[in-house]
């Protein structure tokens, strides 16, 4: 044995084990903590990264333009969009062909939570504020098929006043007025503002 190795001193044969177990003493005595938590939820902090929400303008129309920068800033490659064009000629129904303000909206909309990280760099990536992130985190499911959402599953739902898309703009004459915010209600169809 050379000099510089020498075996352990007193102090690390007897002391250090004894500090070792000194933090499981510590916690034997301590009252324990049982979350009831299927019954009770406790709210998320307010920047929580939950469950991602495709949302609405004022009058309904979707925000979500279809430009594919929130698939393209998505590190784990989970959300697929396809952009489709808007168009304000009647279909043959009469019924408007518009499902957001500009010129492009996202026909497919998909995200596969099976992958998703939930980093928040596509709502990051969103020029429009489209894409939100809620603060729902109950993602689990027995069947792989129901975590991949669809645009259905992630769009925020309508509330009062909003109209389902397809129709017309009902708030400003241009898409500039609806990114700007400065856009004046314009009776919607049936009378309600």
């Amino acid at each position: 044995m050379a000099e510089d190795e020498k075996g352990p001193t007193l102090k690390e044969q007897l002391w250090d084990p004894v500090a070792g177990f000194g933090v499981t003493f510590r916690t034997m005595f301590r009252k324990v903590v049982t979350e009831q938590y299927p019954k009770e939820k406790f709210p998320t902090a307010p920047r929580f990264h939950g469950r991602h929400q495709l949302n609405r303008w004022p009058d309904g129309l979707e925000k979500c333009i279809g430009c594919e920068l929130c698939a393209w800033a998505c590190p784990a490659d989970a959300i697929y969009v396809e952009g489709a064009s808007n168009s304000d000629a009647p279909d043959p129904e009469g019924n408007s062909q518009r499902f957001s303000p500009g010129e492009r909206y996202g026909r497919v909309y998909q995200i596969n939570y099976l992958r998703c990280i939930l980093c928040g760099l596509c709502i990051e990536a969103c020029p429009t504020r489209a894409l939100t992130m809620t603060n729902e985190y109950e993602l689990a499911d027995d069947n792989r098929a129901d975590l991949i959402y669809e645009k259905s599953d992630l769009l925020a739902p309508l509330l009062p006043g909003m109209e389902q898309p397809p129709h017309p703009m009902r708030l400003g004459e241009d898409a500039d007025q609806y990114y700007r915010g400065e856009f004046s209600a314009k009776p919607a169809q049936g009378g309600e503002a």
